[in-house]
């Protein structure tokens, strides 16, 4: 692959979020498992940005608000919803160490600040036979609690561009297939999509034919997933800030379906990097406003490990010096910003802080501190 255009880690590393994969068992037992899923490599260095004065700091989740008051005039009191919350699915590697370290000194701090929070669920593998079932466990669990998953189909063929995380269907036919099982476990309630990570950013490995199909089953997938589950936010990939310009990020995400609100709300960006948020909400903006399509097409944001910013000298493998973002949260505050999430688990290593994919309690405390 070409360094540049990738941002998927080294043989083995792994992105820090919960992943449902299959293990070979029954359709009807699928309790997701903790797995490794693919991490995200950084592009060439970039001199970060000094902080800012206020840098992102974690936040707890989003109160409902209380009702207002009536007025005088108002015979009847009037009510407003409580923001949707998002889910936390129970299986992660960090739940598994907290619930083992009782007595550790460092378990309060990684407890509250991390495995408290919300974060993806990965689907990275090729099971046609019990992905619906799988899919159905997370979306069913998230909806008895009243709040939303965030889901992230992971099998896109060709996938990686043939590095460290390559895999997935054989070929798009099967891709497609597969999309199709996926959406019929995607139920009736709320739930976002982070669709394919690095597939549109990362496509020009692919030939001009390869890329126009992969972009063609893309937007396939949008459709698919709507039409299952009108109250699923599907987001397409656009990178990050220091990746492609966003006139070709636009360009290329015209292409998969992303303007078309039969397929998209919009996309995402920095998934498993560092960029600061701020960086993110330009540039998505930037982005939105070259692909055009409705004003309702918005973005997420990974900000699970960008507090402090990307690395000045562009290490990329469990880099010091690193912290956690703003929590996840459906309450941005920032115009077209619809999203901050945890794609990646803080604390989960990339291959430097422990064996890739495994959980660094030494590392994800260094984050969380």
């Amino acid at each position: 692959m070409v360094a540049a255009a990738s941002v998927v880690v080294a043989v083995g590393t792994v992105t820090g979020m919960v992943s449902a994969l299959d293990d070979g068992r029954p359709s009807d037992d699928a309790k997701p498992l903790v797995t490794r899923s693919p991490s995200l490599r950084p592009l060439p260095a970039v001199p970060t940005p000094p902080p800012t004065s206020a840098s992102p700091s974690p936040s707890k989740s989003v109160s409902p608000k209380p009702s207002p008051k009536p007025s005088a005039s108002r015979s009847k009191q009037e009510t407003v919803a409580a923001p949707a919350l998002l889910y936390r699915h129970p299986d992660s590697q960090v739940l598994d160490w907290v619930k083992a370290h009782p007595g550790d000194a460092r378990r309060d701090v990684i407890e509250s600040r991390i495995a408290d929070r919300p974060a993806a669920v990965w689907f990275a593998d090729f099971t046609p036979s019990t992905i619906t079932a799988r899919v159905r466990a997370v979306t069913s669990a998230a909806a008895a609690q009243g709040r939303v998953p965030v889901v992230v189909p992971y099998a896109i063929p060709q996938r990686d561009c043939g590095g460290a995380s390559e895999g997935g269907a054989p070929d798009l036919a099967a891709y497609d297939g597969w999309i199709d099982s996926f959406a019929a476990g995607l139920g009736s309630g709320e739930v976002i999509v982070v669709l394919e990570p690095d597939s549109i950013a990362q496509s020009d490995c692919l030939t001009e034919g390869e890329q126009a199909d992969r972009f063609a089953s893309l937007a396939r997938a949008g459709r698919v997933f709507k039409a299952a589950n009108p109250r699923a936010r599907v987001y397409y990939d656009a990178g990050h800030s220091d990746w492609n310009p966003a006139a070709k990020q636009a360009s290329l995400l015209d292409q998969a379906g992303a303007a078309s609100p039969a397929s998209s709300d919009g996309i995402f960006t920095n998934v498993s990097n560092f960029h600061r948020t701020s960086d993110e909400i330009a540039y998505a903006r930037q982005v939105l406003s070259a692909l055009g399509g409705p004003a309702s097409l918005g973005a997420v944001i990974d900000t699970s490990r960008n507090g402090n910013g990307a690395p000045a000298d562009g290490q990329w493998c469990d880099p010091a010096g690193r912290k956690i973002g703003e929590a996840p949260t459906l309450n941005t505050g920032a115009a077209r910003i619809d999203a901050y999430l945890w794609v990646k688990l803080p604390g989960e290593s990339d291959g430097c802080k422990g064996t890739p994919g495994t959980f660094s309690a030494e590392y994800a405390y260094e984050l969380a501190r």
